[in-house]
């Protein structure tokens, strides 16, 4: 379980994070449907489509920042198969530098719906049109799509 009074607010959060990275996790959530893909409602890069993942917040252990980031972003329950990679996001000209650890998993429970940053949220076979760089170079690298 996470220590919450170690968090920081959105402003602390903000004013470390224009100066260093930031460690987060992103979901490769396939089944025979495809990939999941949520289209971002928020910045940056609003209205492109990216793998559902957040920040990791402080003391929070990488399976349980999974299993939150799971059910606040897709409604899913999680298998967690294996890691597959690093994405780097690098927001040029902007102050956010992200680094994502990527975990390959299957749904086995939930139901699948979007949030408030991405409300909408599919399967996919293929990139659909507005697909994120970062995503689109990493996941035909692992050959995952």
């Amino acid at each position: 379980m996470a220590n919450t009074s170690a968090w920081l607010s959105d402003r602390k959060y903000r004013s470390i994070y224009r100066k260093v990275p930031r460690l987060c996790v992103d979901l490769v959530i396939r089944d025979a449907r495809g990939i999941i893909l949520s289209r971002r409602d928020i910045q940056p890069d609003k209205g492109m489509w990216h793998l559902p993942g957040g920040r990791v917040r402080m003391q929070e252990q990488l399976p349980a920042a999974i299993r939150r980031i799971a059910r606040e972003e897709t409604g899913l329950k999680l298998a967690v198969q294996r890691i597959v990679g690093v994405i780097e996001y690098r927001y040029l000209g902007r102050w956010q530098h992200s680094v994502s650890v990527v975990y390959l998993a299957r749904p086995i429970g939930g139901r699948l719906r979007g949030s408030a940053q991405a409300q909408k949220i599919a399967f996919f076979k293929s990139f659909p049109r507005g697909t994120m760089s970062e995503v689109r170079s990493f996941l035909g690298a692992q050959r995952i799509m």
